[in-house]
């Protein structure tokens, strides 16, 4: 799922960085989308270095016992 969204704002940030040339008063889409580039890319970044250790650990296994029709 990190990697989807870092990749999503990548994507995004470059279309505007580089495809759009439009500067409306006091945005320009241009500065917004290499914003979005960056952070895209610490997302993507962060998602190999945390990825890993989230995989890492063991689930927590709970034992039920079903004692349905048990008197």
């Amino acid at each position: 799922m990190t990697l989807g969204r870092g990749i999503f704002l990548m994507t995004l940030g470059l279309i505007l960085a580089l495809g759009v040339r439009d500067r409306t008063g006091a945005f320009d889409l241009s500065v917004i989308g290499w914003i979005l580039t960056g952070v895209g890319l610490l997302i993507f970044a962060l998602a190999f270095v945390v990825g890993p250790a989230r995989a890492a650990r063991e689930p927590e296994v709970v034992d039920e016992q079903d004692d349905v029709g048990e008197l």
